[in-house]
């Protein structure tokens, strides 16, 4: 095991080259709403010599608002990564310092800033996290859904089996669960959370900080039926309660019902139970006599 010590201590001119090398800055930049910005991500956005932008003519509207001329403007985004990520890298080696931004928000949150992140970090590049808003947890903590436990999802794969794969796992997950989503397509991921969770209640919170903001608090079928009547406008996210403790213990004691009446009987016989016993059991389990279990079993013994 390599393990690694960063110092991230930054004074006021934290953005001003203490070495050689530069760091890389990961800045978060409004959601919605302009007034997001901190005044600590204008000041490192002003003092760093290199800036990315997932989307320059975005960024550039946001620079143009905090009077900020960077030196460079770089684009790094899912489609250039793998080679505008070495070049970035080179430039912070070389003494440069870089703000990584993303469109809105966190960089590096379902965005490939994470893959640079980890290019600086395997280059031994200190790596700044310049704090800010964050669409999941504002959804989050004005869902009133539990937040003591969370699990942040972000954007669904598009095929279904893919979708079938994430969504699984989650089923039994009691922490609140934290979706992002297009307006063109939240109608299509609700029916697939229904399908893998039931009707169970969420929050879809769209346009967060923006002038029309909105919080739709129901179960799936009511916010699905919601949509129906007024169209999706702006980006989702979707906040899902978790599994409710009455519902894992019917789950756990309904482990069977997914096993058919041979495979149900082996499980208990895998446990070294005696064949007998492990009929008795599985006939318990199902509210079944003994002699129905036999008589299934006889008959795929005999087909």
């Amino acid at each position: 095991m390599t393990i690694s010590c960063q110092s991230s201590f930054q004074n006021n001119n934290n953005t001003h080259k203490q070495e050689s090398t530069g760091s890389l800055f990961l800045v978060a930049t409004p959601i919605g709403n302009l007034e997001d910005m901190t005044y600590r991500a204008v000041r490192t956005l002003q003092e760093c010599d290199i800036i990315a932008a997932e989307d320059t003519r975005q960024t550039r509207k946001l620079l143009s608002h905090f009077e900020i001329t960077p030196s460079m403007l770089f684009s790094y985004h899912e489609h250039n990564k793998a080679a505008s990520g070495p070049e970035l890298i080179r430039y912070i080696i070389e003494g440069k310092n870089l703000a990584l931004v993303s469109d809105a928000g966190l960089p590096a949150i379902s965005d490939p800033g994470a893959d640079l992140v980890a290019l600086a970090i395997g280059h031994g590049i200190p790596v700044i996290p310049i704090p800010g808003a964050n669409a999941a947890l504002s959804a989050l903590i004005a869902s009133g859904l539990p937040t003591t436990t969370f699990t942040f999802i972000g954007f669904l794969p598009r095929e279904r089996k893919d979708i079938r794969a994430v969504l699984s796992p989650l089923r039994s997950a009691q922490g609140t669960i934290l979706f992002y989503e297009s307006p063109h397509r939240v109608v299509k991921t609700l029916a697939h959370l229904h399908e893998a969770f039931g009707n169970r209640r969420i929050v879809l919170a769209r346009e967060l900080t923006k002038r029309y903001e909105e919080f739709l608090r129901g179960t799936i079928e009511e916010c699905t039926d919601w949509l129906a009547e007024h169209p999706p406008l702006g980006e989702y996210v979707i906040v899902v309660e978790g599994e409710s403790k009455e519902d894992a213990e019917m789950a756990e004691s309904a482990w069977w019902r997914q096993l058919s009446i041979e495979e149900h009987v082996a499980h208990y016989e895998a446990a070294d139970m005696p064949r007998k016993e492990a009929m008795k059991k599985a006939a318990s389990d199902r509210g079944v006599s003994k002699r129905d279990i036999y008589n299934t079993l006889l008959d795929k013994a005999e087909q």
